[in-house]
């Protein structure tokens, strides 16, 4: 075993995207989607339903999403206390998300870059589920298709402007892009917003999609291009106060009733993650790690070299390279994939590679 200290030049650190599939199995697309019964009619129904690529009784079933909806003035949702209005788990949902994205417990949701037409007091949440992945969201592979509630009209393609748009926009220290109607990152027609702004908000780096109530209400006829631009799917939100609205069970009937696009695809989604690696260069020059401890190299008795051989042409075998810190601790440990033959004819370099 022969010990070197590493130079600063050894080290180099580099950083590397991967993308991946969201859901279960790999699969690029959800296009079946189930709900738990149980969680279903439960207290928390009304309010947030778990949806799953299969069944919920299912060995294989596992939670892809949850859907929410959110109001500010508690619409939609059974007051917590009869007597105080305006208190409940939808409002509960919208201080939720507010806090989380605007950072302002003041301040409301606007659905473009202005709030003309566009500010709103309820909302729909899709939250992938943190078990899909590992980082984050990545923008552009948003893509989400809407039944619609007239046989007549299209549905609605859903994704976010990241291929439009030059950069995000940012509320508070949340990086966003606006949902619209198009596909992979681009607006069928326009910039793909609703009569009433923007369909929403994609928000990458905590993988929530915010989907604006009012643009998927609407019903109107959509424009001339024969693309759903500017419609929505008449999805007709309860926003009574002091009444159970149901209103994320409206919205799955749209995901799961959906065809999908022209391939049948409903729900594509993918992750992205950024793998930081450190490089480490091991250098062994020729006059470096040439003689070993080995017992074939010295005798144990007297600590001479066994072989005269050995003495001026001696030959090892570099299997291992281990990384200490100053107190001597293993920090690290690089396997090489054949043993490396080493003499003073010869140098080495190492490359050994450290995700974190």
């Amino acid at each position: 075993m022969g010990f070197k200290r590493f130079d600063p030049e050894d080290f180099v650190v580099s950083a590397d995207t991967v993308t991946s599939t969201v859901w279960s199995n790999n699969t690029v697309t959800l296009n079946t989607h189930y709900t738990s019964s149980i969680q279903k009619e439960g207290s928390s129904g009304p309010y947030y339903l778990n949806v799953y690529q299969t069944e919920s009784t299912e060995d294989t079933a596992a939670i892809q999403l949850d859907i929410a909806y959110a109001n500010k003035n508690g619409g939609g949702g059974l007051r917590f206390d009869g007597s105080v209005a305006n208190r409940t788990a939808t409002t509960t949902i919208y201080g939720q998300y507010r806090t989380l994205v605007l950072e302002d417990e003041n301040a409301s949701f606007i659905w473009g870059p202005t709030s003309s037409g566009s500010l709103d007091n309820d909302f729909y949440v899709l939250s992938i589920e943190r078990a899909r992945y590992k980082e984050k969201l990545l923008p552009g592979s948003f893509n989400l298709v809407l039944s619609s509630s007239n046989a007549n009209l299209p549905a609605l393609h859903l994704t976010d402007d990241s291929n439009y748009v030059t950069l995000p926009t940012y509320y508070g220290t949340q990086r966003a892009y606006q949902v619209i109607s198009g596909s992979n990152g681009l607006p069928h027609a326009g910039n793909g917003y609703s009569y009433t702004g923007s369909y929403g908000l994609f928000l990458p780096d905590i993988s929530t999609i915010l989907l604006n109530a009012n643009a998927l209400d609407d019903s109107s006829v959509p424009g001339s291009s024969g693309t759903d631009d500017g419609a929505g799917i008449g999805l007709g939100t309860d926003v009574t106060e002091n009444t159970n609205g149901d209103n994320p069970t409206k919205l799955f009937i749209h995901i799961s009733g959906s065809s999908g696009d022209v391939d049948g695809n409903v729900f594509k989604l993918n992750s992205q993650e950024t793998i930081t690696s450190d490089f480490v260069f091991v250098r062994a020059r020729n006059a470096e790690f040439n003689y070993s401890e080995n017992p074939s190299y010295i005798s144990g008795s007297t600590g001479e070299v066994i072989y005269d051989y050995f003495i001026n042409n001696p030959q090892t075998f570099a299997t291992t390279v281990g990384m200490y810190n100053d107190s001597n601790e293993l920090l690290a440990v690089a396997k090489l994939s054949r043993p490396l033959v080493k003499d003073f004819t010869k140098e080495a370099l190492i490359r050994v590679k450290l995700d974190f």
